[in-house]
């Protein structure tokens, strides 16, 4: 859990680009003359007295207190991705949706109603089609490329816009901007999940958004050996969202907010490789007669192309794409496949390739998997950092198998 930046000297890396602030605007938290930051295991802390201890027991966002309230090395991977981001401060979790929920949660209540969209990550699909229902929380779900739809679904008692932008699998996007808009209006407060798009390819707070939510398992440690999420946002907001996490508990572990940290200084140049990688593949598919479709928001020939070039930098390391074979079809192309591993996730080094229908089948009954998008030869390509031309020579070949 994150402290605000006037405490760690960031203002002496103004005007510096985000990936070199990366680097640098935590340097004043480091002990000592270490150049690698440390880690802070310890789950407890002493106080010098008894004012002290009660002032490190109940204001939010201290870190050095009890491990369930915050820790100093969480505190500066949260403090990174906040200014990545141009946010105040923010928190990291145990996950990408402890992330998610612990911010709904401390926005909702009983009664009150969200707008969201008809595609999101499975696990928050869940969360709203099953979950906040559970516990009186209203959904309506809308799609996610009209504007116009989010604000006919306001009611009286909406707190809350979820928005994910682009969205697994189809790579919908979202109008960040004018969505955004729309809540502010009518003072509802908007949360984006950025994790496919990363802060070095989209802002949503430079768009509007008031807290915005990622899976740092995926980019922003980057190499498929941690498990971690972050909120970031207001002071205001983020205390609140602090105030649930006490209650919830879902705290990232000290040696994986390290590993984040050590993710997000080389995050910059995975990130550009990805989307190299992503759009010479998504290119490539669209010409090979093999393929139905390709999903990603950096062709032209995407719907809302003109949108992504808007509110976007770079296009991601994610795409999709349909075979005309179908199911099996597509298991014989992931088979013949030497590069990337057959495994869920995305945003690390290495590349990952899946088949959606094949898991969302066992989490999601079949109508709701085809309102999600996901035909039977859907094929879900996360490029890592490897040559491009090793990836499209590859791919190249199990085309032929396929």
């Amino acid at each position: 859990m994150a402290k605000q930046f006037d405490d760690h000297n960031a203002h002496d890396y103004e005007g510096f680009s985000p990936a070199t602030r990366a680097l640098h605007i935590d340097r004043a938290l480091e002990p000592g003359t270490g150049v690698a930051p440390a880690i802070m295991q310890s789950v407890t802390y002493f106080s010098e007295d008894g004012a002290d201890f009660a002032n490190k027991a109940t204001e939010p966002l201290k870190d050095i207190f009890y491990a369930r309230h915050g820790n100093p090395t969480a505190s500066r991977a949260a403090m990174i991705v906040a200014d990545m981001e141009g946010k105040e401060t923010g928190i990291m979790f145990a996950s990408g949706m402890a992330a998610i929920t612990t911010t709904l949660l401390s926005l909702l209540r009983m009664g009150d109603h969200v707008v969201a969209q008809k595609s999101h990550y499975i696990g928050t699909t869940t969360l709203m089609n099953e979950t906040l229902e559970r516990y009186g929380v209203g959904v309506t779900l809308v799609e996610q490329d009209d504007p116009d739809a989010f604000e006919q679904a306001i009611q009286a008692n909406t707190r809350v816009f979820m928005l994910e932008t682009p969205v697994n699998p189809t790579m919908k996007l979202t109008d960040l901007k004018a969505v955004s808009a729309i809540a502010a209006k009518s003072g509802i407060t908007t949360v984006c999940d950025n994790t496919f798009a990363t802060p070095f390819n989209q802002r949503p707070g430079d768009l509007g958004v008031d807290i915005i939510v990622h899976s740092a398992t995926k980019y922003m440690g980057g190499h498929h050996d941690l498990l971690g999420g972050v909120a970031v946002g207001s002071k205001k907001h983020i205390d609140a969202v602090w105030d649930m996490g006490m209650t919830l508990g879902g705290v990232c572990a000290p040696f994986n907010a390290w590993l984040v940290l050590r993710g997000l200084r080389t995050m910059k140049m995975r990130v550009d490789q990805s989307n190299r990688n992503g759009l010479a593949i998504a290119q490539m598919l669209e010409q090979n007669e093999k393929i139905e479709h390709v999903y990603y928001p950096g062709l032209e020939s995407h719907p809302q192309y003109a949108l992504a070039r808007q509110q976007m930098k770079g296009y991601g390391g994610l795409l999709t794409f349909e075979l005309k074979g179908g199911f099996d079809a597509g298991q014989r192309f992931i088979k013949a496949l030497k590069i990337p591993f057959y495994a869920a996730s995305l945003g690390g080094v290495d590349s990952l390739v899946i088949q959606p229908a094949a898991l969302w089948l066992g989490r999601l009954s079949p109508e709701l998997v085809s309102k999600q998008g996901v035909s039977p030869g859907l094929i879900r390509f996360s490029a890592g950092i490897e040559e491009t031309e090793d990836l499209l020579k590859d791919i190249r070949q199990a085309l032929e198998v396929a």
